[in-house]
């Protein structure tokens, strides 16, 4: 059962917030005010959740108390019974909507993100894997109104990617993707296939939240060699006259990170460093992960990314999530972009995980 009064005390914050976003200086400390905007936004929506919650729970009490009485005509007993058997249905669904507005915000979540695709085993038909995988999640980011911008691309002689770069930009764009990173397969009949078999195929997904300028990402001139050379397209034509595209190795990781989709030296540069940081970040966050040990680490691509975490079978028209076991027979739309009811099913088991986290360090502290 939750506790009302619990849930006044976290609102009794909301009005104090208001007062302080509407001081004068509040956007003096950029990095503090957008840190009480997403916690302003968090308790509204938690102030909405549960005055509906708390609202159908007291009419359900008020049905069963009418009903138990018995003092009133039959058609006005059998109506509060009717919505009494509505309330309990709809009342589980909303405790747990509510017990997940509970949970701190994740400020990641609202953070632009940094895709990367690679083609992995199968030759030509990973490589269009990939590019498939690239089109579905430009289709979705187009139905949720998000920007696409490519960073890098290294396109295969059919026209799919060997590798490809992106950046997404909108309104909780890592809330969704963050669930995205792994190993993708793909079992159909290649287009290179003549005999009509089957062939399984695989691209890995890796999604990084978009690095902020108030993040501690440090990156020292001497830690960093950058290379400066011409943008080239599939099969090595050139696409620039001048050498504008940007290599960045970061010394101490490894980690090289190119751009050339930009016909500004300037631009690519800014794009790289944007993604090398992006990078470094999330390499940063799944080693605070892996100290917490907790069981998000693979729902959410903390851990390996060459791990399989879904299956694409186009002859059976199937997708199938492994980390959740869920099954779909609506591949032909997902891969069209419809990937929300896939999304919501992992965000829903993410949140599940979240909350059992918290009521287990509740505990702990108790």
């Amino acid at each position: 059962m939750i506790d009302q009064s619990h849930i006044e005390r976290v609102l009794a914050r909301l009005p104090r917030l208001e007062h302080e976003l509407n001081e004068p200086n509040a956007a003096a400390n950029p990095k503090r005010f957008r840190d009480m905007v997403r916690e302003h936004a968090a308790l509204r929506k938690l102030a909405a959740k549960a005055e509906t919650f708390f609202k159908l729970q007291h009419d359900a009490d008020e049905h069963r108390t009418l009903l138990a009485s018995g003092e009133s005509d039959k058609e006005f007993l059998e109506l509060a019974k009717a919505e009494l058997a509505q309330a309990d249905a709809d009342l589980p669904g909303l405790e747990k909507d509510l017990l997940f507005a509970l949970l701190p915000p994740d400020p990641d979540e609202t953070r632009n993100a940094v895709v990367e695709i690679r083609a992995g085993t199968g030759g030509e038909e990973a490589a269009l894997f990939a590019g498939d995988l690239f089109r579905m999640y430009s289709r979705y980011a187009e139905r949720r109104g998000w920007k696409i911008g490519i960073v890098d691309a290294s396109s295969s002689d059919l026209r799919g990617f060997k590798e490809i770069v992106f950046t997404v930009e909108g309104p909780e764009v890592y809330r969704y993707l963050q669930y995205e990173s792994g190993g993708h397969r793909v079992q159909r009949v290649p287009v290179t296939e003549g005999a009509g078999r089957i062939h399984t195929s695989a691209a890995t997904v890796a999604v990084f939240p978009e690095a902020e300028p108030e993040d501690d990402i440090e990156i020292k001139p001497e830690e960093i060699r950058i290379d400066i050379f011409r943008s080239s397209g599939p099969g090595g034509q050139s696409v620039n006259t001048t050498d504008s595209a940007v290599r960045i190795l970061h010394l101490p990781t490894g980690l090289i990170v190119q751009c050339q989709d930009e016909k500004s030296q300037h631009r690519n540069r800014e794009k790289a460093f944007t993604v090398l940081k992006s990078r470094l970040l999330d390499a940063k966050r799944r080693v605070e992960a892996e100290k917490k040990g907790n069981e998000r680490r693979e729902l959410t691509g903390s851990g390996d990314r060459s791990q399989r975490i879904r299956t694409y079978n186009f002859p059976q028209n199937r997708l199938t999530d492994h980390r959740i076991n869920l099954t779909l027979y609506s591949l032909d739309r997902i891969v069209e972009g419809n990937l929300e009811e896939v999304i919501q099913a992992l965000r829903e088991h993410d949140l599940s995980l979240r909350l059992a986290e918290e009521i287990k360090d509740s505990a702990a502290r108790k």
